[in-house]
């Protein structure tokens, strides 16, 4: 087979690879960002309807801190089960510590992106808070998948 179309071959089967690892981080991630997003609104503004307000109305960025957290966790049972199953480590204790820092960098941009809304523009509406946690949640998802995929869920 010549040089050239064993190339070929070889790079189809990695983007193939890539494409499957990514559709399943996606499928994690999305069901994270349920978690993560419908706790922080239910923790700031409460149910809908409710006049009141959530339990955390007062304390955005812990609440961020709080909801990214249990997203997080979501996100490392259904990461070392599913997308990684194959690739994940031996030592379970050293794959979480490294899945946690991943995981604290990305909680930082999330909240920061809340901070940088919330002290520096102003803003304090629902709509401004979600968009805030959106951007800081796209910048936060690139930064995991690449962390996941060169220094967490690699096989010893």
């Amino acid at each position: 087979m010549p040089v050239l179309a064993t190339v070929a071959l070889r790079a189809r089967d990695a983007v193939k690879g890539v494409w499957r690892e990514a559709a399943k981080f996606g499928v994690v991630g999305a069901l994270a960002f349920v978690v993560d997003n419908g706790g922080y609104n239910l923790l700031v503004f409460g149910l809908p309807g409710g006049a009141e307000g959530g339990p955390m109305r007062t304390s955005p960025v812990q609440a961020s801190v709080i909801a990214t957290t249990a997203a997080a966790l979501f996100s490392w049972v259904g990461n070392r089960y599913w997308t990684y199953r194959d690739q994940h480590r031996e030592k379970v204790t050293q794959e979480l510590v490294l899945f946690l820092v991943a995981n604290g960098v990305g909680l930082a941009i999330t909240a920061g992106t809340v901070f940088a809304s919330r002290q520096l523009l102003g803003l304090d509406s629902a709509l401004s808070d979600n968009t805030a946690r959106i951007f800081g949640w796209v910048l936060a998802t690139l930064f995991r998948f690449y962390a996941y995929r060169r220094y967490v869920f690699v096989a010893p």
